[in-house]
């Protein structure tokens, strides 16, 4: 899977829905293929029902105990795949299904224990009312179907990755995170014994750094991490229109917060955008652009759409129960394409034309830490959003993990007193002594030492009575925060003040480096905030980043906040730049070339003139550089 970007879509046939192997259609399927593959997809995340393929009944005797698991009142073949409890029909019609995807050049994702899809629980008769990832004899039957499905199929070459199942963590709230880890490793176990060759992928949705289903668990048991983003079902992401710069940037940030933390490669393995009363369908295929060619830009494994088609005809659950399952598809119940799967033809034009299926890793300028005990998601997101907008590329980790080697740190929106250990703490503080820079922003957070670090002495504390302002190079922003410090700069510079005077954003010296102070929480403040980023009041709070000043050499720069640009170096010569308009509107933005630098061709995308370059909205340009000699 490493030598190709991975994109396409999740898949039910057009004609069924969950009910596809129930209700087999070999001809509705290779035409949805086919169909899908000349549009330029290459890869499918597909899903074997759960009860569909391991149908199995218990039945009782006295006392409510079971005597035996048969297929209704058929007694369970003795071969291996019977004592599985699977069924030798549904094995066949995937097979087949295997078969037609590998004609029509597609790869598979295989989704295993898809026991939840689109808001309905599916779980076979014999297990229903248990606890599905916990209960003994539930995970014995889900180890056993895993063993004999991977054991069937670990020979087609159609199949490209084995994914525990479809949001599995949906399917029960488990009791403690080691319960979590004991189900993830009993699954990823058994998918390995059975097919040691290819990678075990997560497959779930909405991980967290700290809580029961963790990154880092999901990093230590599987290959490769999963994001699901949805605006709608994920913190802070629809508070501004679905083509703007906070939402487009939703997965890419969250996908680049679990490779980092996790420190395995990660993939946009659903994402989509939840039918006709969140956008129509022109910005819909605008989100796909932009979203499909910043996966892509920031390194991460794949790109797959939530889903082949819609599904608005179907009667049956979960079709009949949730309104934002029915129109979500590239292409309409009957099979017309819509604009968006356009985009991802013109992508895999782009790639086949190019040769660009992964580029070489992006230029990194900082490393932002999440700290123990705060909302993670919230610092990290806004921090990505603001790094971007400021011009700098972040990558993530947590505050539990050694101190990366980096020239800027971001320790953002910090809370309470156990946000970064004391060994971390001098980690962290030799790499600024060493000439790092290091900015941090609290609530109120209980640090020690702090005057030592930031240069700054808190007179007293107390709860602020309302919201302030700072200003800050001309510009008066205003701010919110729970706590107030009332201050004095002892060794600080003082770059922002409060009305009235008290110091809010400070810089001072350390050994060869710098600590930036900020006494608010800007990034959780800015997450809880609808329109931070969009419309009338958005104000440009990115301008605090782009005081810390520590990006890396670039060969190019643009100015638009809502421009986001990466750089990869190809050799000591040759770098490639990716442009990305996070905008609903044009831009047209002045581009500058550092001394030295050409732009050799436009390999998407029109070449800038005049020393500016524009891009639609949404849109992409990726651009070859070269260094003269």
């Amino acid at each position: 899977m490493d030598d190709q970007f991975l994109f396409g879509c999740n898949y039910w046939a057009s004609h069924a829905g969950t009910r596809m192997w129930a209700d087999w259609d070999a001809q509705t399927v290779r035409r949805d293929l086919a169909l899908l593959a000349g549009k330029g997809l290459r890869v499918l995340r597909v899903f074997p029902l759960w009860p569909d393929f391991q149908p199995i009944s218990a039945l009782y005797t006295a006392n409510s105990a079971v005597r035996e698991y048969r297929f209704g009142e058929e007694p369970l073949p003795d071969d291996d795949i019977g004592r599985a409890g699977m069924s030798e029909v549904m094995l066949g019609r995937f097979a087949e299904f295997a078969a037609l995807a590998e004609a029509a050049g597609l790869r598979l994702v295989v989704g295993l224990i898809t026991g939840w899809m689109s808001g309905r629980l599916f779980v076979p008769p014999a297990l229903e009312g248990r606890d599905i990832l916990t209960d003994p004899v539930s995970v014995m039957w889900q180890v056993r179907f895993v063993r004999a499905f991977v054991g069937r199929f670990k020979d087609q070459r159609a199949v490209v990755a084995w994914d525990l199942g479809n949001e599995c963590n949906v399917m029960q709230d488990v009791p403690s995170r080691e319960a979590a880890w004991a189900w993830v490793s009993a699954i990823s176990t058994a998918i390995r014994a059975a097919d040691p060759s290819r990678p075990v992928v997560s497959g779930m949705h909405s991980l967290t750094v700290e809580g029961k289903w963790t990154i880092g668990d999901q990093a230590e048991l599987t290959d490769i991490l999963t994001t699901h983003p949805y605006p709608v079902f994920t913190p802070y992401c629809d508070y501004d229109p679905i083509d703007t710069v906070r939402t487009l940037l939703h997965g890419t940030a969250e996908s680049l917060l679990y490779s980092g933390v996790g420190g395995k490669p990660c993939m946009v393995e659903e994402t989509g955008t939840l039918g006709p009363c969140v956008c129509d369908e022109e910005r819909k295929a605008d989100f796909v652009r932009a979203t499909l060619f910043s996966t892509w830009a920031h390194g991460l494994g794949g790109y797959l759409w939530w889903c082949a088609n819609d599904q608005g005809r179907l009667a049956h659950a979960p079709y009949d129960w949730n309104g934002c399952e029915r129109e979500l598809g590239l292409f309409t119940a009957d099979m017309r394409p819509k604009p968006a799967v356009e985009e991802f033809r013109k992508f895999a034009d782009f790639l086949s034309a190019t040769g660009l299926e992964k580029l070489p890793p992006r230029q990194l300028d900082a490393a932002c830490i999440l700290g123990e005990g705060q909302d993670q998601w919230a610092a990290a997101y806004m921090s990505f959003v603001l790094a971007k907008q400021a011009g700098l590329e972040l990558e993530f980790q947590s505050a539990t993990q050694p101190v990366r080697d980096a020239a800027l740190y971001l320790l953002p929106s910090l809370v309470w007193d156990k946000s970064i250990s004391r060994r971390r703490m001098i980690e962290l503080m030799a790499k600024v002594e060493a000439g790092a820079s290091l900015y941090i922003s609290m609530d109120g957070a209980l640090m020690s030492p702090f005057e030592e670090i930031t240069g700054v002495r808190v007179l007293t504390r107390a709860r602020r009575t309302g919201p302030g302002a700072m200003n800050f190079n001309g510009l008066r922003l205003p701010f919110s925060s729970t706590y107030q410090l009332a201050a004095k700069a002892v060794t600080a510079e003082v770059l922002a003040a409060e009305d009235g005077g008290n110091p809010i954003f400070t810089r001072a010296p350390y050994g060869k480096g710098y600590v930036y102070f900020l006494g608010f929480p800007l990034e959780s403040m800015l997450a809880w905030t609808a329109g931070a980023f969009e419309g009338g009041g958005a104000q440009p709070y990115y301008m605090i980043y782009q005081a810390l000043s520590h990006a890396a050499a670039k060969a190019i720069r643009v100015d638009a906040a809502n421009v986001g640009l990466t750089e990869h170096i190809v050799s000591t010569r040759e770098k490639i730049a990716v442009l990305i308009n996070y905008s609903p509107d044009t831009a047209d933005t002045p581009l500058t070339l550092s001394e030295g630098w050409m732009i050799k061709e436009a390999l998407y995308g029109g070449m800038p003139h005049s020393g500016r370059i524009t891009l639609p909205a949404c849109g992409a340009a990726v651009l070859a550089l070269e260094r003269q000699a």
